[in-house]
């Protein structure tokens, strides 16, 4: 009874991974970043939105509220998603030029933040619900 299974650490060590992902304001502000690398020339009026929403994710985590700006994240990096799967590249280059690998990571950062932050929001206490703010 010392040791553990595998299985049961590996599980620990995911969620404790989906924990640490969803309560750091990095990943919003890289996404954010990458967003708009993407969608900034020429301007995309749609794609544009994103970033200030995740960025205010980014300053409430900041200010405590782990939990929210988890659900904020995981809701707009969903968005996102649904919006950057509608692409589609049409030649092989253009999936592994600079622009198609920056698309691929921000898709990939978006897919981990949706399933991070909903973790976190899942589990995880909010401001009015605990004694304390985390």
């Amino acid at each position: 009874m010392a040791s553990q299974p595998t299985e049961e650490k590996a599980k620990q060590s995911t969620l404790s991974f989906l924990r640490v992902w969803g309560e750091s304001p990095v990943p919003p502000t890289i996404l954010a970043t990458l967003i708009t690398s993407l969608h900034a020339r020429p301007p995309q009026t749609l794609p544009l939105l994103f970033p200030p929403v995740l960025l205010a994710s980014t300053f409430l985590n900041l200010y405590s509220y782990t939990t929210d700006s988890a659900g904020i994240t995981a809701a707009w990096s969903g968005l996102y998603l649904l919006l950057a799967r509608r692409r589609k590249p049409e030649h092989m280059m253009q999936r592994f030029g600079t622009r198609g690998i920056v698309r691929g990571a921000t898709m990939g950062i978006c897919g981990i933040n949706v399933v991070a932050g909903g973790w976190v929001y899942a589990t995880g206490q909010t401001a009015g619900e605990g004694e304390s703010v985390r």
